[in-house]
């Protein structure tokens, strides 16, 4: 799952949307105003985040309605939270190396 995440994050395009879907729900056609790219890969884009489980969506009559799927991003915090621990003594390093640099 945390690789379906990764791979759906690695496009732009797709940060772009998720950015835009995280402001609220929005139809199909709204999401796709502004992109420069055809609606078929516009619909491809849409897949990969359906697929990694990032956003949402409803039908209503001939419209679909996308949202962001507010547990998506679940596995990708919980994969960060594993290397956090690390993070305050690594930068504590750098900050004494980089004082020792000023020296």
């Amino acid at each position: 799952m945390e690789a379906d995440i990764f791979k759906a994050l690695a496009d732009p395009n797709r940060r772009a949307m998720l950015e835009r879907l995280a402001m609220g729900e929005m139809t199909g056609s709204a999401l796709g105003q502004g992109f420069a790219i055809s609606q078929p890969a516009m619909s491809q884009h849409i897949a990969v985040l359906r697929g990694a489980g990032l956003i949402t969506e409803r039908r209503e009559g001939r419209s679909v309605h996308y949202a962001v799927n507010p547990d998506g991003m679940a596995p990708l915090t919980d994969w960060l939270a594993r290397y956090q621990a690390f993070w305050p003594e690594r930068l504590g390093r750098l900050k004494d190396f980089l004082k020792e640099m000023d020296q």
